[in-house]
């Protein structure tokens, strides 16, 4: 079949038989390219949700006989990614016979470490928690997906009488219950009781449907999210307007945007009491007609139904009582206004945990909001780091859109509290979360390193990033800075970075990057003051015009850079590193460099200044001094390089091991030497330090500092 020939209208068909037929006879390959494809389509599941099976016959290689072996996605991972290596393959027989030792749904959390009695491929992921969910259905192909249209049918008051109604008979119905082994038994006694039908629905929580071959499982996914789309798209607006109607006007894009940018940074700090939390803002159109309702007081409270949304998002979002046109420049007076709230909300959250709780029940984690949306503006999501924020916000979108459409066909129902706490404080879930890599030293934190699409300030950046932070790429030179970019997505992926084009002595570039950082992560932690130009000539031969590039650049620029930083830093209340990367030349006198060598003087004693003030605000204030780092670096362009070779009495090409030599440890230095001194001083070991000097130089004895 090719695209021509479907007609889907709410789903993407995206199989090619092409690619397809390359695979045949590859069932495990089929499997992989089938949940790639659905992984691909957020209309259809999320970032790692749901999960994919087959079952096919292989050589035992114990016994050589024909075993029958399921291929089923594994703990954790992601379709639209999913690989070989993420599937956990089982014996189908040895799994089924767990039903002999089942003590009941009491005990059934015991059951997942059978599991792995069951494992055929050693090399194979984690079985998962939805392993029998798939194992005792008799199909060679399953998809379990959470598709918005569905899970709204689902999340319906009357969902059950919906799906037989719409589809006759053919899909099957299971009352709510958590994903595990006694939700697999409920499925295969839902099949023995409705022979023939062609897929299951899960209540408040998702679909099963499946197929003989990778194709067929395909294309009766998309027909029964197809129909559950269709359904819903009639449906809108014959009960009323959608979500109760249209409360308050949404202001302009770039009202939004500038309002988002200045609201975050205290968010995140209120959003920040336990850890620094990444955020992430979205004005998506979904989100903007739901927070705008007159529904959203009554449905926000509600929260979501799907486990995997709820997972995400928490038991409910934090509405803002805040007007879309306020005035926000006072930072302390908004502390002020939204601190209750914040206060009401993690109250909330404590009153639900101890109602809720069992006596073997987890500590309770963070009682700060995930999703907190801005009527008028858009949502803001807060997470350990980037991409979960952003995944939040796919979630609590897929959510909104569920509240949709079972609000148009009935009325939407959430998980009532306990169940909820159940899945969240999940002793299975608490031990997923134990299994997780300790965080990076930087983890939670937002760098702003100027200059950073090349030589030291990307080397800087990449140190950082690589520590766990996101940083806020820039670079006078766009494409430069585009290149950089690419560099950094495929290195770190598109949730570490996000770019600005800066010039350091422009106000308005400046204060762009600032809304940039605000808007894409929640603020910032870390400003490395990098960019810079030198200019070597005699005192006869400097213009006034090289005299303001050199102070507008390099004293200025820090000046405006660390203005603006502080100024969101004080608004988060969570301290911050400010460092600015000097030079030995601040404290080293030599001939041909009286424009450059003041200028750098003036950058250090400025942030002596800058440390004597800010020290009361946990603002840390310290000094990188290199030198000679010639490795990719633009202040090598130009007529530098011959400058400071005509000042030495040697040529160009002599000039890096003419530096070394005169150190006293004989060393070349690179930008990597640079961005290691700088993750000194941020990461975590000095943060009782500040208007310190590190000297990265290789031993210049005249640069010393005492």
């Amino acid at each position: 079949m090719s695209v021509k020939e479907t007609n889907y209208k709410y789903v993407s068909y995206l199989w090619d038989d092409e690619v397809a037929a390359k695979l045949a006879g590859d069932e495990v390959a089929l499997l992989i390219y089938r949940s790639n494809l659905l992984g691909a389509d957020l209309r259809l599941t999320n970032y790692g949700g749901g999960n994919t099976s087959c079952k096919l016959m292989e050589k035992d290689p114990l016994t050589n006989s024909e075993t029958e072996v399921m291929w089923v996605k594994g703990s954790g991972g992601d379709l639209g990614t999913l690989k070989k290596s993420g599937l956990a393959a089982l014996y189908v027989d040895r799994l089924r016979s767990l039903k002999n030792i089942y003590r009941g749904v009491e005990h059934e959390d015991e059951m997942v470490a059978l599991f792995n009695h069951c494992i055929f491929d050693l090399d194979s992921k984690a079985p998962s928690i939805d392993t029998p969910l798939h194992g005792f259905l008799p199909f060679a192909h399953i998809d379990h997906l959470h598709p918005d249209a569905a899970i709204a049918i689902a999340a319906a008051k009357d969902g059950k009488k919906i799906t037989q109604e719409l589809f006759g008979g053919a899909i099957g119905w299971v009352e709510w219950k958590k994903p595990g082994f006694e939700l697999g038994l409920s499925l295969k006694k839902c099949l023995d009781e409705n022979p023939g039908i062609r897929g299951i629905m899960l209540g408040s929580h998702g679909l099963f449907t499946w197929g003989d071959t990778a194709y067929e499982s395909y294309v009766n996914t998309l027909d029964v999210i197809e129909k559950c789309s269709a359904y819903l798209n009639e449906n809108y607006g014959k009960k009323g307007p959608v979500f109760g109607g249209q409360k308050i006007e949404s202001q302009t894009e770039n009202v939004r945007k500038h309002q988002a940018a200045a609201l975050a940074p205290v968010l995140r700090g209120l959003c920040s009491s336990k850890q620094h939390m990444v955020g992430h803002f979205t004005d998506d159109s979904r989100v903007l007609e739901f927070i705008n309702s007159n529904d959203l007081s009554r449905l926000a409270p509600l929260g979501t139904s799907c486990p995997d949304h709820f997972l995400r998002t928490k038991i409910s979002p934090l509405v803002l009582d805040l007007a879309s046109n306020a005035d926000l420049t006072d930072a302390e007076a908004l502390k002020q206004q939204l601190s209750p709230a914040f206060e009401a909300y993690r109250q909330m959250y404590t009153e639900y945990y101890e109602k809720c709780k069992h006596p073997n029940s987890p500590a309770i984690r963070d009682t700060n909001p995930v999703v907190i949306l801005y009527p008028g503006i858009g949502m803001f999501t807060f997470s350990k780091d980037k991409q979960t924020a952003r995944v939040a916000a796919e979630f609590y979108i897929n959510a909104i859109n569920v509240m949709k459409g079972a609000e148009a066909v009935s009325e939407y129902t959430s998980l009532p509290h306990q169940e909820a706490f159940n899945i969240e404080y999940w002793l299975l879930e608490e031990a997923k979360l134990l299994r997780m890599p300790k965080p990076k030293p930087l983890t939670g934190k937002i760098a702003l390193v100027t200059g950073s699409a090349g030589g030291i300030g990307k080397a800087i950046a990449k140190k950082f990033v690589s520590e766990g932070a996101v940083v806020i790429l820039n670079d006078m030179n766009a494409e430069r800075l585009a290149q950089a970019g690419e560099e950094f997505e495929k290195q770190f992926g598109k949730d570490a970075y996000a770019t600005a084009q800066l010039n350091v002595t422009s106000a308005e570039d400046i204060k762009t990057a600032f809304e940039t950082a605000a808007l894409a992560f929640g603020g910032i932690d870390i400003v490395v003051n990098n960019a810079g130009l030198s200019i070597s000539k005699s005192i006869e031969g400097h213009t006034e015009k090289d005299w303001d590039l050199l102070y507008d650049v390099l004293v200025k620029g820090q000046f405006l850079i660390t203005q603006a930083a502080t100024a969101i830093m004080k608004k988060q209340e969570k301290g911050g590193d400010i460092i600015n990367i000097v030079s030995k030349n601040a404290l080293v006198s030599g001939p041909n460099n009286a424009g450059y060598g003041s200028a750098k003087a003036a950058q250090l004693h400025l942030s002596r200044l800058n440390a004597a003030e800010l020290g009361a605000d946990g603002i840390r204030v310290n000094v990188v001094n290199p030198d000679a780092v010639i490795s990719d670096s633009n202040i090598w362009a130009g007529g530098w390089a011959e400058g400071r070779a005509k000042a030495y009495g040697v040529t160009v090409e002599e000039l890096p091991a003419y530096y070394a030599k005169r150190t006293l440890l004989n060393q070349v230095i690179l930008p990597d030497d640079i961005a290691n001194a700088c993750f000194t001083f941020v990461g975590g070991l000095m943060h009782k330090s500040t208007g310190n000097v590190l000297n990265v130089d290789g031993g210049v004895a005249m640069a010393f500092v005492r």
